[in-house]
């Protein structure tokens, strides 16, 4: 709706940026809060969030570009090019997962009470960075005429202009703060360390993969019109997710 927030000489400040950028430092500000609540270190917290943004950023552009290879092949520096838009959520989870896994290995916190420190401040995180895109009309939907459909008019929007589309970036951004208020109420019910975390992955996973059939963005095809890469990336981590879940919980148990 608003790509440019506003202009000063050289200096272009995007919408888009700003709200990513917001929402990575409120879900640091909550997790380091909450990690404190429970006994762990605040700079730790920090720290973590570091390498996580730095693992997201760079995973949820490799994962897109990697998708839309050819269209960077004549012009490679245009993968610099993040206020465009291009962040494949998934593409970030999967090299954050495995930095986060290290940096809890490197400094011996608990994996799983951290991992749940941070789930529903993620899912916050995410709402926010939503709104960005819908800022810039990235992740735009399909054409509609559902009462609520919202048409975009500036030429600096990447969504299709003049066509009223189904606001899929304010539909995720809904989904995702019912997660961060979910799993915000479970916290005082959870059974086992981890289950926080999974059911976020869990959660996020089954809005997404429900939402994918709204989006009408280019995004790769595993099945051509039928089954997206994100709704199939969404599948694995549903049975991953549901797998760990019985396996934290039968180990909680014995």
């Amino acid at each position: 709706m608003h790509p440019i927030l506003f202009r000063l000489g050289p200096i272009t400040v995007h919408t888009y940026g700003l709200l990513v950028a917001t929402g990575v430092l409120l879900a640091i500000a909550l997790a380091t809060r909450q990690g404190r609540r429970e006994g762990l270190d605040p700079q730790r917290m920090l720290d973590l969030g570091f390498y996580l943004l730095v693992a997201s950023i760079v995973g949820s552009r490799l994962l897109f570009v990697l998708i839309f290879w050819r269209d960077y092949l004549p012009h490679p520096g245009a993968i610099f090019k993040l206020w465009e838009g291009g962040l494949v959520f998934y593409g970030g989870l999967a090299l954050a997962l495995p930095v986060g896994l290290w940096y809890l290995e490197h400094y011996r916190l608990p994996r799983w009470k951290t991992a749940d420190v941070w789930a529903a401040p993620l899912a916050l995180g995410h709402a926010v960075g939503r709104l960005g895109c819908f800022a810039a009309g990235c992740c735009y939907g399909r054409p509609t005429d559902v009462p609520w459909a919202v048409t975009f008019t500036d030429p600096n929007s990447l969504a299709l202009l003049g066509l009223p589309l189904h606001p899929t970036q304010l539909y995720e951004a809904f989904g995702n703060l019912l997660i961060f208020c979910f799993l915000s109420l479970y916290r005082r019910h959870r059974r086992f360390p981890g289950q926080l975390f999974w059911l976020y992955v869990l959660l996020y996973s089954c809005l997404r993969f429900f939402l994918e059939f709204f989006r009408g963005d280019p995004r790769g095809y595993i099945v051509p019109s039928l089954l997206s890469v994100s709704q199939g990336i969404a599948l694995v981590l549903v049975v991953l997710s549901l797998g760990l879940l019985a396996r934290l919980g039968r180990a909680q148990r014995v």
